[in-house]
């Protein structure tokens, strides 16, 4: 059994094909191997990620597409949304809020990771991609408080019966601000072999050295040889989670119940 932290359900929020494997899956392979079930949620298909004049847009979609659905086999995902929003031009708009409160209704996920909103610059040398920050933006947003807001987005439970959904924690994938860190050495070969599957982007590059490097770094001084590292946001509690399981009517109930105990008390 597992010492360690498991949902019973993950949903991984990102911008584009390639995004979660370099971010987290090695954590979300290390979920699956628990029982997780785990969902992706892809907001672009990567249609500009092929520098290719000879390539129409619609070929690069399909290919992206395809070696996303790889990748995601590979890590035991159990599905994989494509939102099909335009590559590059990713805005946090409220339409793209409501699909992913769409998603997240739908889904119940226990955990949601996406990426960190607030990192621009990196390092000397990498400038956060605007499509990032967008989709951990939106995402955070579809998170809190609107998914588990039944008043917000009424027409998702009218016209498709999703009732609002409080997810428990978000893991917020982080580079610079990370106080959760997850230990991948079990995993780091499927989250490498995951990656290797987006051949459209591995065009005269092998991933293997960096990726050793850079979860080596997180997981330095932890005990740990190759890590995940995360910010991690706990928005129900674990007495909370067990009675609700995320349902925000049960929880308005028990904030009014322990509200009128301690009335009682006085």
């Amino acid at each position: 059994m597992s010492d360690f932290y498991v949902p019973e359900r993950a949903m991984a929020i990102f911008a584009h094909p390639d995004d979660i494997e370099f971010s987290c899956a090695g954590t979300l392979a290390k979920w699956v191997k628990e029982g997780t079930k785990v969902s992706y949620i892809l907001i672009t298909s990567g249609d500009s990620g092929i520098a290719d004049p000879k390539i129409p847009k619609e070929k690069v979609i399909e290919i992206r597409e395809l070696e996303s659905r790889n990748a995601a086999n590979i890590v035991g995902a159990d599905e994989i949304i494509f939102l099909h929003e335009p590559d590059g031009l990713l805005e946090p708009s409220l339409e793209l809020r409501k699909k992913l409160v769409r998603e997240i209704r739908r889904f119940q996920p226990e955990v949601v990771i996406c990426g960190d909103p607030t990192v621009i610059l990196v390092s000397d040398s990498y400038i956060n991609h605007p499509d990032h920050r967008a989709a951990a933006t939106v995402a955070i947003d579809a998170v809190f408080p609107a998914s588990g807001q039944p008043n917000l987005f009424e027409e998702i439970e009218k016209d498709e019966g999703f009732l609002a959904h409080k997810p428990r924690k978000v893991f917020i994938s982080s580079w610079q601000n990370a106080d959760t860190f997850i230990n991948i050495d079990s995993t780091f070969d499927l989250k490498l072999k995951a990656l290797r599957a987006h051949k459209s982007q591995m065009i005269g590059w092998d991933p293997e050295e960096r990726m050793r490097d850079w979860t080596a770094e997180i997981g330095k001084g932890k005990e740990m040889k190759y890590a995940e590292g995360f910010k991690l946001i706990t928005l129900v509690t674990d007495e909370d989670w067990k009675i609700s399981n995320g349902n925000p009517y049960i929880l308005d109930e028990q904030k009014h119940k322990k509200q009128k105990e301690m009335e009682t008390k006085n």
